[in-house]
C-alpha cells in the first residue's frame, strides 16, 4: 500500500454545526493517538509523528475552528479553551468513540487538559509536547507582556478589520522566518527550513482578529486546578530553549500531575518535535510501550 492511501478525510460536527476537518489512519491497534495543534497550525508540527506513531497506534488530528480546511465558527463566541475542547470532543465521537491518547502541542496542551476535564472516560495517556496548563500570555518570552498589549491590540484589530487584515496578509512568510531565525526561535542548525514553510503560510490565511481573540482566551485560560486530578499516565516534553513555553512552566505542569514523566530536550526550541524527530519518536514509543500499553 502506497504511504499514506489509507487516510481518511471526513468531518466532524461541533455542538454549533461548525464543521471540522479531520483525518485519521488505522493502526496495529484502535487506540488512537489524537494530535492537537497550535494556535494558527495546521499540523505542521507533526509531520514526522504522523507517520511515526503509526507504526504503534491509531492516528488522528483535526483542525480546530477558523483554521486550516475546518469552516469558520458558525457562533463567533466559541472560540475559547473550553469551546475548542468540547470541539474535541466532537472529534472523538466522530471517530466512533475509540480509546485515545491525547496530544497537544503549544496551545493543544490546554485543549487537551480541557478536553480531559470535560469528559476522561476513554482517555488512556496525556502527551505533551512544549505546552502549558494555561496563561501563555503572561509567560511568553519570559514576560507579562504579551498579555499587557493584547487587550489594546484587539481593539485596534476589530476597529480597523481591513487594515490589519491587509497589514497581516502582506508579512512575507521568508522575512517571518528570517526573523524567527535571528531570535533563536528556531533552532536553524537541527530544523529543516521546508518543514517550517507550511506554518508561514497558513498563518497569513487565518482570520488576524480571529487569532488575536483566541490567544486572549488562551492566556486568560487556566486548567491548573485539573492538573492534581489528572488519572491517566502524562508525558510532558520540553524545548530548553523554548522562549514561546519556557521550560519550568512545563517542569510545574509535570510536577503537578501524579506521576507524570518530565523530558526537558537540550537545546530545543518551540519546535522541538521537528528539531529531533528521532528523539521524541523513541521517547514517546517507551513511553507508551511502558505505561499505555496499547495491546491490551
Amino acid at each position: 500500500m502506497h504511504p499514506g492511501s489509507d487516510v481518511r478525510q471526513s468531518r466532524a460536527s461541533a455542538s454549533d454545526q461548525t464543521g471540522l476537518y479531520v483525518r485519521s489512519r488505522p493502526g496495529p491497534t484502535p487506540v488512537t493517538a489524537i494530535l492537537c495543534d497550535g494556535l494558527v497550525c495546521d499540523g505542521f508540527i507533526y509531520k514526522y509523528l504522523w507517520d511515526d506513531l503509526a507504526e504503534r497506534l491509531s492516528v488522528a488530528h483535526w483542525h480546530y475552528r477558523g483554521h486550516g480546511r475546518s469552516a469558520q465558527p458558525a457562533d463567533p463566541s466559541r472560540i475559547d479553551v473550553v469551546h475548542h475542547a468540547a470541539d474535541l470532543d466532537a472529534v472523538r465521537r466522530h471517530l466512533g468513540d475509540p480509546p485515545v491518547i491525547l496530544v497537544g502541542h503549544s496551545f493543544g496542551t490546554q485543549v487537551a487538559l480541557e478536553a480531559y476535564r470535560l469528559r476522561p472516560a476513554g482517555v488512556r495517556a496525556l502527551v505533551f509536547l512544549c505546552g502549558s496548563f494555561g496563561r501563555v500570555t503572561y509567560t511568553f518570552k519570559n514576560s507579562d507582556l504579551l498579555a499587557n498589549v493584547l487587550p489594546n491590540l484587539v481593539r485596534f484589530v476589530t476597529n480597523h478589520r481591513r487594515l490589519a487584515r491587509g497589514l497581516w496578509s502582506r508579512v512575507p512568510p521568508g522575512l517571518a522566518l528570517r526573523v524567527a531565525r535571528m531570535t533563536g526561535d528556531v533552532d536553524s542548525g537541527r530544523v529543516n527550513v521546508a518543514d517550517i514553510a507550511p506554518y508561514f503560510d497558513h498563518a497569513l490565511h487565518v482570520d488576524f482578529e480571529l487569532f488575536l481573540k483566541m490567544l486572549a482566551c488562551a492566556g486568560e485560560h487556566s486548567a491548573q486546578d485539573l492538573l492534581p486530578q489528572v488519572g491517566v499516565p502524562t508525558l510532558v516534553m520540553a524545548g530548553e530553549r523554548d522562549s514561546f513555553t519556557p521550560p519550568q512552566v512545563s517542569q510545574a505542569m509535570a510536577e503537578a500531575i501524579p506521576g507524570a514523566e518530565l523530558e526537558i530536550i537540550a537545546g530545543a526550541s518551540h519546535l522541538a518535535p521537528l528539531e529531533q524527530r528521532d528523539l521524541f519518536r523513541e521517547r514517546i514509543f517507551r513511553f507508551v510501550d511502558e505505561r499505555v500499553h496499547p495491546s491490551e
